[in-house]
């Protein structure tokens, strides 16, 4: 089983965790980590384009001119789509661009890209984390003394109002639950920190 060390939030040592090897020691796969992120990112378009047809186009309500004699040729509205301002053919309209994997490999991506992370080093669990009110300036002080510099994705058991609103004005930083962390999240991040409690939750849901 992977071990890595237990923290408290001042960035200090209290222990070491024992990570689950079903779901933090996997080999992780390249490929269907590939597909769970495209399927997100799908998911995410809005598929709000539309173009307008034909029939959708203001004017041509009369034929242009008549169909024979003038040496040109027939035409039965100006709306047609040769025609400028005409309708378009065969346009974007509004969809759902959202897609999904079957469960089984939903699963394996996750499980892949929290492997990862442990293969990277790239993996923080904390004892615990809590404030009493939010506060920004505390919250840094935090992701200081644990030396995170870049993008973090800060994993909780449950929502705390006061962790994600003392994060949510800095760049780069995320929280999300236990029940809410993603393969896009966890990839696009560089640091994940998870408080013991949800590293148990995860474990107990994906083992």
């Amino acid at each position: 089983m992977p071990k890595v060390a237990l923290l408290n939030q001042n960035g200090s040592q209290v222990g070491d965790i024992e990570l689950n090897d079903s779901v933090f020691g996997i080999e992780p796969n390249q490929h269907v980590l590939f597909e769970a992120i495209v399927m997100q990112r799908a998911s995410l378009r809005q598929g709000t384009h539309k173009t307008k047809v034909r029939s959708e186009v203001a004017g041509g309500g009369r034929k242009p001119w008549r169909q024979k004699g003038t040496g040109r040729a027939r035409q039965g509205s100006i709306r047609s789509p040769q025609w400028r301002g005409g309708g378009t053919v065969f346009g974007p309209t509004p969809r759902s661009y959202s897609y999904k994997l079957p469960k089984k490999v939903r699963r394996l991506a996750i499980k892949s890209a929290l492997s990862s992370k442990v293969v990277e080093e790239n993996i923080l669990v904390l004892e615990s984390l809590t404030f009493d009110a939010p506060k920004t300036k505390e919250f840094k002080s935090v992701l200081g003394g644990l030396s995170v510099e870049k993008k973090a994705l800060i994993v909780t058991a449950d929502l705390d109002e006061n962790v994600a609103l003392s994060a949510r004005n800095i760049p780069g930083v995320t929280v999300v639950t236990a029940d809410g962390i993603n393969v896009l999240d966890v990839v696009n991040h560089d640091k994940l920190i998870m408080t013991k409690a949800a590293v148990e939750k995860v474990e107990e849901v994906l083992a």
